[in-house]
Parts: structure tokens; C-alpha cells; sequence
């Protein structure tokens, strides 16, 4: 979608506004699909997770979502710069893993962690954001059973070959995010999505310490832990 930064006029804050294509909007199932980031993002209450305000309709029928805006920047743009400093990567990891660990004791998997989606305000506070592949628990699936759903670099094994998901794909997430936060290079990359699939499925990483040697042993443990590709494997 895209977010605008916009003024409350009732409440006088500024909020950012994500809105789904008007081309979309017409389809069903991505309606749905929007509809239950507002509404997986909204039951969520956590200092590391955009509050969602509100979710409307413009009078031209397209959706729209009213969540916090935060200031900053993405941990993207900040991977950008170069590796990071380690305790600057452990604070940022530990932050994402508080807020999913509130997610998935309220039934919800993000689905697609990734840099793009976890801000990082100027206060250096983390907040997730997008929802929008979220599976609430109990609900049957808006996706097809098989499809494969997420962002190909960032996507746990499991997700690679559409099998069934949960919070352990997040943790799987979470390691490829602190690896590349760590190495500042991905820990899976190739040219294209299905090499990337394919690499997610059948190699591994190149070992952390052999990109940045200082990076204590028992760091590179908890990476190498979270992202092993059988799920009961990482940390439960």
C-alpha cells in the first residue's frame, strides 16, 4: 500500500494513513487480508508495536488504516550504513522479540518480519509495523492453502514451501534479520526469488564470524539457532 503522514483534525496528532491500492480494492480476499492488519495490529499493546488507531474508507471506496506515526527511520535505511554496532543489533533484536512474543501469546504471527517493516524511532525504540499477513489464531486462513506468503530473504523454511506456520517462523525471521544486522549483508541472497527459496531450503549462511570475526561465540550461537530450518530445532 501506500502511507501518507496526515493531520487528526479531531485530535490534533499527526498519524500516518496506509492505504491498499484502489485497484485493489475491489478483490475480496485483499480487502480481507487489510482488513485483519488493522484488526491483528489493534488487539496488540505493546511499546514495540504502531498502535493502530482506526480503520476507514475513503467516499472513493478505498481502504485505510490510521496507526501512530513515528519518526525515524526503518531498520533498513539503517542497514544500509553498514554493519552494526553489536550492542545497537542485540537491544534492536531484543525489542522485536519482546513485541512478537506479545503477538504470539495473543494467537498472532506476523509473518513477514523484515527490516522494512520494524521502524526505529528517534528515541532508537523499535515499533513493527504491517500486520497484514498476520494469522489469527482459531480463524480460517484468507490465504490458499499452499500459496506462499511473505518477503522471499525473510521467510522461514517452512514458509518457503507453503507448509503451515507459526511463532517459530518469526523467530526464524528474527535470526535472519540479527544476522544481517550483525554481518550487514543478508544471510540468504541471490539473484533471483526461487534461488533465494531454494537457498533458504537447502544451505546455509555463510558463518558471521567469518564476515566479522569479533562477534562473540555466543552470539553467533543464538543466530545460527534461530535460523536452523527445522522449526523444533530453533528456540520454541
Amino acid at each position: 500500500g501506500i502511507v501518507y503522514r496526515a493531520r487528526d483534525t479531531r485530535l490534533d496528532r499527526t498519524v500516518a494513513l496506509k492505504f491498499l491500492p484502489m485497484e485493489w480494492c475491489q478483490e475480496g480476499l485483499l480487502r480481507e487480508r487489510f482488513t485483519r492488519e488493522a484488526r491483528a495490529a489493534s488487539n496488540l499493546d505493546h511499546p514495540h508495536i504502531c498502535t493502530v488507531f482506526d480503520i476507514g474508507e475513503s467516499p472513493e471506496g478505498q481502504l485505510f488504516i490510521a496507526m501512530a506515526y513515528c519518526p525515524g527511520e526503518t531498520l533498513k535505511e539503517r542497514i544500509l550504513r553498514g554493519p552494526m554496532p553489536l550492542d545497537d543489533a542485540i537491544k534492536i533484536a531484543i525489542q522485536i522479540a519482546e513485541a512478537l512474543e506479545s503477538a504470539h501469546e495473543n494467537g498472532i504471527v506476523h509473518r513477514d518480519i523484515k527490516p522494512a517493516n520494524i521502524l526505529i524511532t528517534d528515541r532508537d525504540q523499535v515499533k513493527i509495523v504491517d500486520f497484514g499477513l498476520a494469522k489469527l489464531a482459531g480463524e480460517a486462513t484468507v490465504t490458499r492453502q499452499g500459496s506462499v506468503i511473505g518477503t522471499p530473504a525473510y521467510m522461514s523454511p517452512e514458509q518457503a514451501t507453503g507448509d503451515e506456520v507459526d511463532g517459530r517462523s518469526d523467530v526464524w525471521a528474527i535470526g535472519a534479520v540479527l544476522y544481517e544486522m550483525v554481518a550487514g549483508r543478508r544471510a540468504f541472497a541471490a539473484d533471483n526469488e526461487q534461488a533465494i527459496l531454494l537457498a533458504i531450503t537447502t544451505a546455509d549462511p555463510t558463518p558471521v564470524d567469518t564476515i566479522r570475526p569479533e562477534v562473540p561465540a555466543e552470539l553467533q550461537r543464538i543466530i545460527r539457532r534461530c535460523i536452523k530450518r527445522k522449526p523444533f530445532d530453533r528456540y520454541q
